[in-house]
């Protein structure tokens, strides 16, 4: 294993460290269980830019300092000043649509890696991954109910497409948390561990999926991500240009040379 190469946010409450092929984005806020600072808001959609143009990045995994939380959602303390007035909010939701636009356009795949609150701004988060794993201590939900704020369509969307709309409606009528192992078995996540199992759990995952042909990945999960939209907006003809610039490359031609000789294949992502 290589020495992790650290990458610069533009903040310290967003850590970015490259170690393998693998990025861990950390949110570093742990004296507010990693609230969604405006700070985060602010950095995350250049970190997640550069993560998309870096050749050395195969993997992204998202997860939060201190062990308590992955993200326990927006700042609450912001709330007055920031998502009150029509102005205000009209900023705050720009910043969050910013950020949505910036995952979108993340083709390489993500695993979030939680432990503890992943509540609200943080599930939200956490719904942007690929591959959810979480700890058996961790907690999920959406308290926009007890706050009495309106959740954003992004949000529902989010929502309803990974668990359906009855479960949906459960989360946000209730405001109530999840367990782990309910939030596993409504599909909020992939798989829970015990917590001193998380991060070697999630680092083989990620390590397995640098080993595979970066051009076949990239274009499963923008079929995958297409496949959860309706059809009058899915964009096959890039999803059709990706697969097809599989069968084009070296990788390719790798990947049959690699079976006939009876190795294991080294994929260069072209």
């Amino acid at each position: 294993m290589t020495a992790p190469q650290r990458r610069e946010t533009g903040t310290d409450q967003l850590l970015v460290e490259v170690t393998d092929a693998v990025a861990l984005l950390t949110f570093n806020n742990p004296a507010k269980r990693n609230a969604m600072s405006v700070e985060m808001r602010t950095a995350l959609p250049g970190a997640l830019a550069a993560l998309q143009d870096d050749p050395a990045v195969r993997v992204v995994v998202c997860t939060g300092a201190g062990g308590k939380a992955f993200v326990s959602g927006a700042d609450i303390s912001e709330f007055g000043e920031r998502r009150t007035a029509p102005d205000a909010r009209a900023e705050y939701d720009r910043t969050w649509a910013a950020i949505d636009r910036a995952w979108k356009g993340l083709d390489k795949p993500v695993i979030a890696m939680i432990r503890g609150f992943c509540i609200g701004g943080g599930l939200l988060t956490a719904l942007q991954a690929d591959i959810r794993i979480a700890t058996e201590d961790s907690q999920f939900g959406v308290p926009a109910a007890r706050l009495g704020l309106g959740y954003g369509f992004g949000g529902v969307t989010a929502l309803t497409t990974l668990v359906g709309p009855a479960v949906t409606a459960e989360i946000l009528f209730s405001a109530r948390r999840y367990g782990a192992a309910e939030a596993l078995a409504v599909g909020l996540v992939n798989r829970v561990v015990p917590a001193d199992r998380l991060e070697a759990e999630v680092m083989s995952l990620a390590t397995t999926i640098t080993q595979n042909a970066p051009l076949t990945v990239a274009a499963a999960k923008v079929a995958i991500r297409a496949a959860g939209q309706p059809s009058d907006r899915r964009d096959l003809s890039r999803v059709t240009e990706m697969v097809e610039a599989c069968f084009q490359s070296d990788d390719y031609r790798e990947g049959q040379r690699a079976f006939a000789e009876k190795r294991p294949p080294t994929f260069l992502g072209k």
